[in-house]
């Protein structure tokens, strides 16, 4: 099973809910680049491609909500 830090659950939840990688850097006061970095490592021990691949695999498996008007069957 993949565990993903407190950290890693709040930053899929917030781009399941429409923020930016931009916003994200903004609302936690750290650089796009460190986002993306952190994000990137997270998506590969995922083996997802993008956020979208990422934010279903989290949402399938309970680990984060079904997020609202985003299409998660994939």
């Amino acid at each position: 099973m993949l565990h993903i830090t407190p950290w890693e659950c709040s930053a899929l939840q917030s781009l399941a809910a429409g923020l930016s990688t931009a916003q994200l850097a903004i609302t936690l006061g750290v650089s796009e680049r460190e986002i993306e970095q952190r994000l990137i490592a997270l998506y590969s021990r995922m083996g997802a491609a993008s956020h979208t691949d990422a934010i279903s695999f989290a949402s399938r498996r309970g680990l984060i909500p079904n997020a609202p008007g985003r299409d998660v069957s994939r």
